[in-house]
């Protein structure tokens, strides 16, 4: 099975950007999308052969995420059954039969870091509501996490210390939810490749510089690191300040 995902940053915009052309050519199973910034309606996707599922934020303009599957799940839900995390549409859950699959935009620190206790909360949160799942079958979850987890996954890890996505305490808690049993599956198959990363500012031609940062996963409950194939950042690929990124598992 081949799994993307990929933070589209307004799929209206990249839409215009080649949206269509980069979801035929990578010709996934699952195409698991964050930053969606749309409302029901606003975009009409005709996607034969794949079943569509929106989780859209109430603030207009904001957040919101997608999945498109050709395999129909079982079932499907959207947030974490959370009051306090459940209004930007940031989690999609699909359960696919022999496991789960979660799609998931973390939410951003911000400058300033002034929503880093909010993120915090959320991080908890959310580890919480994957270990729930995983008591009843291996849990594959993918998204924009916001977290760089190691000084290898950003370019410049000094001058970003206290950055938000960089700060101890958001990559503190990634490190605490891989070791509960998780599996970050591109480093798992590439434990000292540098210079790889899914985000680029649009300041400073970080792109066209390559100063970028890793923040987009695919992580698998340990029980499944087996079954990993392969995993891939698309850094060819262009229409966001993301790329996307991919993994195939034997399912």
């Amino acid at each position: 099975m081949k799994l993307i995902s990929w933070n589209v940053n307004g799929l209206r915009a990249c839409f215009g950007k080649g949206f269509m052309e980069t979801f035929s050519r990578l010709d996934a199973d699952v195409f698991c999308l964050q930053e969606t910034k749309m409302q029901p309606g606003q975009l009409v996707l005709d996607l034969p052969g794949y079943h569509q599922y929106w989780n859209s934020a109430e603030k207009k303009g904001y957040s919101g995420t997608a999945v498109f599957t050709r395999q129909e799940p079982l079932s499907v839900s959207f947030g974490l059954g959370m009051d306090a995390f459940d209004h930007e549409g940031r989690v999609i859950t699909l359960d696919m039969g022999s496991f789960y699959l979660i799609t998931v935009y973390t939410p951003n620190s911000q400058d300033g870091l002034k929503r880093l206790s909010y993120r915090m909360e959320w991080e908890d949160a959310f580890l919480a509501y994957v270990e729930g799942l995983r008591s009843k079958k291996p849990v594959v979850f993918c998204g924009d996490l916001n977290v760089a987890h190691e000084e290898i996954d950003i370019k410049n890890p000094a001058a970003n210390r206290k950055n938000a996505g960089f700060t101890d305490e958001e990559r503190g808690k990634m490190t605490a939810l891989l070791s509960r049993g998780y599996v970050d599956t591109y480093r798992y198959l590439n434990p000292e490749k540098a210079g790889v990363y899914s985000w680029w500012s649009y300041r400073f031609h970080a792109r066209e510089n390559n100063a970028g940062w890793r923040i987009d996963y695919f992580i698998v409950s340990d029980d499944w690191k087996d079954r990993i194939v392969s995993a891939a950042v698309h850094t060819d690929i262009y229409g966001s300040d993301h790329c996307p990124v991919e993994l195939v598992l034997k399912v």
